[in-house]
């Protein structure tokens, strides 16, 4: 591997792992944890397969979530806005 690779993949870790435990504080606290999160296993995936599997998960939860809530937002208006 040639040095600018090694800096890379030590960048991206660090950079990447410090987004990822700010993420994971903020389950704990107040903050977007839920946007966070995936910013640092971006940028850990960059380098990283485990990084890619687990983010690759995270969207598929997501992707899940979204379509089993498909509507939801309409039918609370519809609730609330009745004439």
């Amino acid at each position: 591997m040639s040095k600018l690779r090694i800096l890379r993949r030590i960048v991206a870790l660090v950079v990447g792992g410090i987004i990822l435990l700010v993420g994971v504080v903020m389950f704990f606290t107040p903050g977007p944890a839920i946007l966070v999160i995936p910013a640092g296993l971006a940028i850990l995936a960059t380098e990283f397969a485990w990084a890619r599997k687990v983010l690759a998960y995270f969207r598929e939860r997501v992707a899940h979530a979204t379509q089993r809530n498909d509507g939801w937002w309409s039918r609370l208006a519809r609730k609330f806005s009745r004439k």
